[in-house]
């Protein structure tokens, strides 16, 4: 699952508005959109602000080899 998805999931199941859950996490609500909407440069210190509200973090996990095949085609 992707961030954003997850994220939209993880906020609609707790009833929390964007802008509830920027000001529960101490971020913008700008901020909150644009991970919503998947963009790709974001920091990582505040996206592990949102994050630990839901219980989670960023970590490293592995790339399927079927995606790592694709990307190289």
């Amino acid at each position: 699952m992707l961030l954003g998805e997850f994220l939209k999931q993880r906020r609609a199941a707790t009833g929390l508005t964007q802008q509830a859950l920027a000001e529960k996490a101490g971020v913008g609500l700008r901020f909150v959109r644009e991970m919503e909407q998947g963009k790709e440069t974001l920091r990582l210190d505040k996206v592990n602000q949102v994050l630990r509200l839901f219980g989670h973090w960023v970590g490293a996990v592995p790339i399927p080899r079927k995606t790592l095949l694709d990307e190289v085609e």
